[in-house]
């Protein structure tokens, strides 16, 4: 019986994340504000700073916070009721999977950066400032954001593990990193114009 409540939870959550990732909130809030598929133009994906750029600022602020939020509420109710250990990384990698690959979107959704945010940021607020700061770190020497993103997706739960942070930020941020490190390959070889907004050089 303790087994099949435990697969319940699991099936559950399971589900909680990847619906909850499909909620593709660059997509409706650019239609919103500007009637436009922010997938049709700039960089070509739903995200937030793809946002910025079709929609402007006010947009770009809703969208991010949505986005967090997303990834943070999912992996905080595994967190805090899943009677598993294994059951909030698998909610957290289905919450950045369901970002990046929505349902509810036609499968054509964002990066995924900000969700992965919004997990770890539910597993240790430390751990999303120190997440923020490998990333900025990386885009800034590297001079290349999806390169900077698929590096900072894998180094996440190694630098946690070195700086002594608990198991549970550890293991969220190797399962969302692994989305993450898969999911910006699409730009691995892409030129930018602009560092901050992904513009492509023409």
């Amino acid at each position: 019986m303790e087994t099949v409540i435990v697969l319940l939870y699991t099936l559950g959550f399971a589900l909680l994340g990847y619906l909850t990732g499909s909620l593709s909130f660059a997509l409706w809030v650019t239609r919103l504000f500007k009637g436009i598929d922010v997938r049709e133009a700039g960089s070509r994906h739903a995200t937030a700073t793809n946002t910025l750029r079709q929609a402007g600022f006010g947009a770009f602020v809703i969208v991010a916070v949505l986005d967090v939020a997303k990834g943070f509420l999912p992996t905080w109710l595994a967190l805090h009721y899943a009677p598993a250990p294994w059951i909030p990384p698998l909610t957290a990698a289905l919450v950045v999977i369901g970002h990046c690959w929505p349902l509810f979107a036609d499968f054509r959704g964002g990066m995924g950066n900000a969700s992965t945010g919004g997990v770890i940021l539910a597993a240790a607020p430390l751990a999303f400032v120190i997440g923020l700061g490998i990333l900025v770190a990386l885009t800034l020497i590297l001079r290349h954001s999806a390169r900077a993103s698929a590096l900072t997706g894998l180094l996440l739960a190694p630098a946690f593990w070195l700086l002594g942070l608990g198991s549970e930020a550890i293991w969220i941020a190797a399962a969302a990193g692994v989305v993450i490190a898969y999911r910006f390959l699409i730009d691995w070889n892409r030129q930018y114009h602009e560092l901050w907004l992904d513009r492509e050089q023409r």
